[in-house]
């Protein structure tokens, strides 16, 4: 599923990254969650079964939505400059854009 909106969704992730509005790699997004600095997870799409259980289940412990991108581990790294298939967003304002690029705000209404 590649387009120009997927290429603009990693372009903006890198750029959250940068900013520093995100939290990446599992240990340290659940630690996010725990904190209540998280918006929402995203994953990407061949994340291990166990590790998704593990954030699953913290996230659903604490109300926090985490999403499945469509970028598998290798390239979401690429564009966040690291190696991680676990990520927190943990600013409102790039949550919103990023819901945006990912077209979730036409599938579930967003309270961001």
């Amino acid at each position: 599923m590649k387009n120009n909106s997927s290429d603009a969704l990693l372009s903006f992730l890198g750029l959250c990254r940068r900013a520093g509005k995100m939290t990446l790699g599992c240990d340290v997004v659940k630690e996010s969650m725990v904190k209540g600095e998280s918006v929402f997870v995203l994953t990407a799409q061949d994340l291990s079964h166990n590790t998704e259980k593990d954030i699953e289940k913290t996230a659903q412990q604490l109300g926090i939505k985490v999403y499945k991108l469509w970028y598998p581990k290798e390239e979401l790294s690429i564009a966040l400059g690291k190696y991680s298939a676990v990520v927190s967003i943990n600013d409102k304002g790039f949550a919103k854009k990023i819901m945006t690029l990912t077209d979730r705000h036409n599938e579930e209404e967003c309270n961001l």
